[in-house]
């Protein structure tokens, strides 16, 4: 039967979506399909109908790749164009926290990543086991630099080894750098201020820019991913800080911004907003403000507080082909808290 025929006349009964090379026939042979003029037996087993599937993604599987092809139909196009390996992805703020659970993400989905940070030489136990992770998965290391987002010639620098260092190109950059502090407006220091807006917008756009500079070099385009907030979006009930949100509000219409700008060499620009993150930071923040916890609990349509690894699959999919036609988007993940 010719695949138009296969793809016209089947209907599938509880079974995932395989997608067919051109120009290939099939005998699917089995009756977990209905197809004219056969009819579906009236009831069969579970361990036969397991059978039977394994036997159909056998015949698929001899069909597409030759006879004696030991690949498993059922997963060879399982969302390929999540996968990341042979890319490169620079992942400011990499060392802890957010930025190192979405760069064990990217890991996992075949990247090689270099993270920057502020720190001498990250040494705590999750990092070293996402840098085994690297060597283990993809025989690539998880490479750390030392580096302060606000200096851009520094920055500019860092971007330029890694290029070197990776035969010329940079396929991604993940923006996740930033600072918080809680303080009352009438209370705000000029210097508080700046520096806020120096860490959080300027270096966010000075690591996005030095990205973007190698990739428009190499003329292969790529994803920037800048982390923003939802509190770039709304005044927090009950956590006062008017810098934080202002600094978060402007890396959301930077994005947008240098999405306009970049597209003509497809480089595609976005930024995630998460909602409240149980952060080793947050809880410090919980034990000097009692009540707090519970109060941002309840301020969200699911009553609890977000984990770092609830945005690896944002970042692998904003990160790779999935989004390919995605730019100058905000994606908000924060629990139902500003759709109230």
């Amino acid at each position: 039967m010719a695949l138009k025929q296969i793809t016209s006349r089947l209907a599938l009964r509880a079974t995932p979506l395989i997608r067919l090379k051109p120009n290939k026939t099939v005998n699917l042979g089995w009756r977990g399909f209905s197809a004219a003029p056969q009819q579906v037996q009236p009831s069969i087993t579970a361990s036969a109908a397991l059978l039977q599937r394994k036997r159909l993604y056998s015949t698929i599987s001899s069909a597409l790749y030759g006879e004696g092809s030991s690949i498993d139909a059922s997963k060879k196009n399982i969302l390929p164009e999540f996968d990341l390996k042979g890319k490169v992805v620079v992942v400011s703020g990499g060392a802890q926290g957010l930025g190192l659970a979405l760069s064990e993400a990217l890991i996992e989905a075949g990247a090689t990543v270099h993270a920057l940070d502020l720190q001498d030489k990250p040494e705590t136990e999750d990092f070293q086991r996402v840098a085994s992770l690297s060597l283990s998965l993809n025989d690539k290391e998880f490479v750390y630099h030392r580096i302060d987002v606000t200096h851009r010639l520094q920055v500019d620098q860092t971007f330029a080894e890694i290029s070197e260092a990776e035969e010329g190109h940079i396929d991604g950059v993940l923006a996740a750098a930033g600072i918080q502090n809680i303080c009352p407006a009438l209370e705000y220091k000029s210097e508080d201020f700046d520096k806020m807006l120096r860490v959080n917008v300027t270096g966010c756009f000075n690591v996005a820019r030095a990205g973007a500079k190698q990739m428009v070099e190499a003329g292969n385009g790529g994803s920037i991913l800048m982390i923003a907030s939802m509190s770039g979006s709304i005044a927090n009930k009950g956590l006062i800080c008017p810098a934080y949100n202002a600094s978060k509000a402007a890396v959301v219409q930077l994005g947008r911004n240098l999405a306009s700008e970049w597209g003509v060499h497809n480089i595609r620009v976005n930024t995630l907003s998460p909602g409240y993150i149980r952060t080793n930071m947050l809880t410090s923040l919980f034990d000097s403000h009692p009540g707090m916890e519970q109060q941002w609990e309840g301020d969200n349509m699911l009553g609890r507080l977000s984990t770092p690894d609830e945005y690896r699959g944002a970042a692998v999919f904003l990160m790779s082909k999935a989004s390919s036609f995605m730019t100058g988007a905000d994606l908000k993940i924060d629990g139902g808290h500003t759709a109230w």
